[in-house]
């Protein structure tokens, strides 16, 4: 998927859409004022305030035309200078506009505008150099956002829109979009029972049956990968006092995101991380150079307040696992250890089939604990370990943790969209915080270092992402339900169909037994929309012979073989965790 942010060209081209569609809104509702219209990854949005209008989807086209029109007339876009005080009283009746001008830089004097035949907007550019550039878009949705984001703010009306330099490329977007509507995690979550949201707890998602089989199976690989690298694990408590968040620092720099409460006249807060609990296990003990590095995975539920506009299936949520470490070890251990890392987290996302590039987070410019030398220095560490496992890395200045800078893992799904899921976080400030200390070869106290380290990211994200990625059809070892066993016609042939399926049962292998009294069509054609891997049809041929015909999913054809054949099969198909 291309980044228009990224593109300059398609930045540019979109970003003078973007204008282009403020024009036609101030033609159709002259009454309209006008916030901000960036480009974003996934095209471009401006946020509106029409008064007491609405803008509905069924409307866009309406105002496609009008910016069609416009377009047409092939006027300049023209850039222009003016002053601070000149910019006040052109825009002196909207105060939108005032307030942006307000929130400048009281040294800046100067502002550019952009004109283009009888729309002017603040900007900073750049523009096409004339509308008629600015043929192949297309208005996408309309959604609420409250000014500035802050929901104490009057809700604007956001009209979301995508333009490219050619019909065909145009097209092409839109049916990569269709069917990542498609593939919808919230859809197919209902479709398939995997998950539900209730008006009772926003931001809290309801795992069902199948999504616990899923979520289970995710959960067992990575416990089962992590003994092999020699992790221990553990679990913290999910609610500790306040005077812990404070030694971390999250009370001073997170703390508008934690819920607190109230025990025994002390505050406590429900945690958003899992650090400040992994920091106090290894406190627990006293440690030696031979103890390192300790590595200490938990599979640790915290809660963050987010607002409520940003929740969005399980990709955006209140209360979620991720899939912690916390690595002791020496200085002298960094480079060997991240680069570990670096294959493990590869090892593990070869398994889902997904690949994967490397951002470096470096240092925050305002909200960071720590001296710059430590921070340089960890940085400089975390880049060379990357180099020399194999990868290079995209440098991401200043958005670092608080508490030092962070491999970032981008993986790219099937539909080539990207997802930042794994994180190595490089920690010399909190051990320091937490008087964390291991003995050394001559006796003395020295200061481990910390690595932050998570692989999925959240267990409830990597499940929304699985969900798009697979667009429901889960590898065999994943998937709730793995055969469907129909038999042709209950009354000759549902005892073999039990059969079969106490067969799969008593060989650990997920089945169902579908004995409904409908047609058999029917049948094979809900199991394909159900997304099981493999559909059994079990009649007079199969039932005499001791045979199993099957379709796998996605595949015409149909298989004939014997039982003992099929279990084998199926069950190298699930130890392999095949990908087709």
């Amino acid at each position: 998927m291309r980044n228009f942010k990224e593109e300059e060209s398609l930045n540019t081209l979109n970003h003078s859409c973007a204008h282009l569609l403020a024009q036609a809104v101030k033609h159709l509702y002259p009454q309209a004022k006008f916030w901000v219209g960036p480009v974003i990854d996934e095209g471009f949005y401006y946020d509106i305030d029409l008064g007491d209008d609405v803008i509905k989807e069924e409307d866009l086209p309406k105002i496609e035309k009008e910016m069609k029109k416009i377009s047409k007339d092939g006027k300049r876009i023209v850039r222009h200078e003016i002053t601070k005080e000149e910019a006040l009283e052109m825009f002196k009746d909207d105060p939108y506009k005032i307030d942006l001008i307000s929130r400048m830089d009281e040294n800046e004097n100067i502002i550019s505008c952009y004109t283009q035949g009888d729309f002017t907007d603040l900007c900073r550019g750049p523009h096409m150099d004339s509308v008629k550039e600015i043929k192949y878009f297309k208005l996408l949705k309309v959604s609420g956002a409250y000014w500035k984001g802050d929901a104490n703010n009057k809700m604007l009306q956001r009209i979301y829109g995508v333009c490219f330099p050619t019909n065909e490329e145009l097209e092409e977007h839109l049916k990569f979009l269709e069917e990542a509507k498609a593939r919808d995690h919230k859809k197919l979550g209902k479709e398939l029972e995997l998950f539900m949201m209730s008006e009772y707890g926003p931001g809290f998602p309801f795992f069902l049956h199948n999504g616990m089989i899923l979520r289970n199976e995710l959960e067992n690989f990575w416990y089962k990968e992590h003994t092999k690298e020699g992790y221990e694990f553990v679990k913290t408590p999910i609610m500790l006092n306040k005077e812990l968040w404070e030694l971390s620092g999250h009370w001073y720099n997170y703390r508008e995101n934690m819920y607190t409460s109230e025990i025994d006249e002390k505050v406590f807060a429900i945690k958003p991380m899992n650090c400040p609990g992994g920091m106090l296990v290894y406190k627990n003990s006293l440690h030696s150079y031979k103890d390192l590095p300790l590595r200490i995975g938990e599979l640790g539920q915290v809660h963050r307040h987010e607002a409520s506009g940003a929740l969005n299936g399980l990709f955006r949520v209140r209360t979620f696992t991720q899939d912690d470490a916390h690595i002791f070890m020496r200085e002298d251990q960094i480079e060997e250890e991240v680069i570990r890392l670096i294959n493990f987290i590869d090892r593990m996302y070869g398994v889902f089939n997904l690949t994967y590039s490397i951002e470096l987070s470096t240092r925050p410019t305002e909200k960071y604990i720590g001296d710059i030398e430590i921070w340089n220095k960890s940085e400089k560490a975390l880049e060379e370990a990357c180099h020399k496992a194999g990868h290079n890395c995209k440098i991401n200045p200043g958005d670092g943790a608080f508490y030092g800078p962070k491999l970032d893992f981008h993986i790219r799904d099937s539909l080539g969209r990207v997802w930042q899921c794994g994180t190595i976080q490089l920690d010399m400030n909190l051990p320091e915080r937490f008087d964390l200390t291991y003995i050394d070869r001559d006796g003395s106290k020295k200061r481990p270092v910390m690595l932050h380290r998570v692989i999925y990211g959240s267990i409830e994200r990597f499940i929304g992402i699985l969900i798009e990625h697979y667009a429901g059809a889960f590898p065999t070892w994943l998937s709730p339900v793995q055969v469907n066993i129909i038999p042709v016609n209950n009354e000759y042939h549902l005892e073999y169909a039990r059969e079969v399926m106490n067969l799969l049962l008593g060989n650990e292998i997920r089945c169902k037994l579908d004995d409904r009294d409908e047609k058999l069509g029917y049948k094979i054609r809900e199991s394909q929309t159900k997304k099981i891997p493999y559909t059994l049809v079990l009649g007079d041929k199969e039932k005499d012979s001791n045979l199993i015909t099957y379709r796998k999913y996605g595949h015409q054809e149909s298989v004939t073989v014997s039982k003992e054949e099929f279990v084998k099969f199926i069950l190298e198909d699930i130890k392999n965790k095949q990908k087709d």
